[in-house]
């Protein structure tokens, strides 16, 4: 069974209530409906996929077997869902789960999921909080700095946008306009609000 966006949206809110996780789960999925349409793939299914990827973490936090992404697979296999759905979240982390990103989907999740935490971060560094105020411009000025959102693999992003067979700076835009258009949403539209 594939889940529909209400199922994965509850099965989300039941186990994660960190509204920063919440967050970070609607910028995926506004990345991930973006790349499917893009890609003439089926949105629904693919803005899934981004929204459940994490959904675990808050109560499983320890990375590896036992916890995240391990916990969440076997909770996606308990409640029935689809393999590739499962696959594809596996994707999601191949340092840690051994799946190599391989079909169109699970290269995007790839592609993704880390992106959407260095938009972020450029954006709450802005004096307006507001993604509507970042270009990819001062995305690729921020990534030259280490030091800034040091946690996010900016290696992993060049490599997943390198498996889609896109440049990086439009895989920055193509993801940074999904993130604008749910600004508010992710409690990123500043004064705007």
């Amino acid at each position: 069974m594939w889940p529909t966006r209400e199922e994965a949206w509850k099965i989300l809110n039941e186990y994660t209530q960190n509204p920063h996780l919440i967050a970070h789960a609607l910028a995926v999925e506004a990345g991930m409906k973006a790349y499917a349409r893009r890609f003439g793939e089926d949105e629904e299914r693919w803005a899934v996929v981004g929204l459940i990827h994490d959904f675990e973490y808050e109560r499983y936090p320890d990375l590896g077997p036992g916890g995240h992404p391990f916990k969440g697979a076997e909770l996606m296999r308990e409640m029935g869902w689809d393999e590739t759905l499962i696959r594809a979240v596996a994707a999601h982390a191949p340092e840690l789960t051994g799946v190599t990103p391989e079909t169109l989907l699970e290269k995007t999740i790839y592609a993704v999921d880390e992106l959407t935490g260095l938009i972020t971060a450029v954006a709450l560094v802005r004096p307006s909080k507001s993604l509507l105020d970042v270009e990819v411009s001062s995305v690729r000025k921020k990534w030259k700095d280490k030091a800034f959102a040091a946690g996010v693999k900016r290696e992993d992003i060049e490599k997943g946008a390198a498996l889609l067979g896109i440049e990086l700076s439009e895989h920055i835009g193509v993801v940074l306009e999904a993130m604008k258009a749910i600004a508010a949403e992710l409690g990123l539209a500043g004064a705007a609000a």
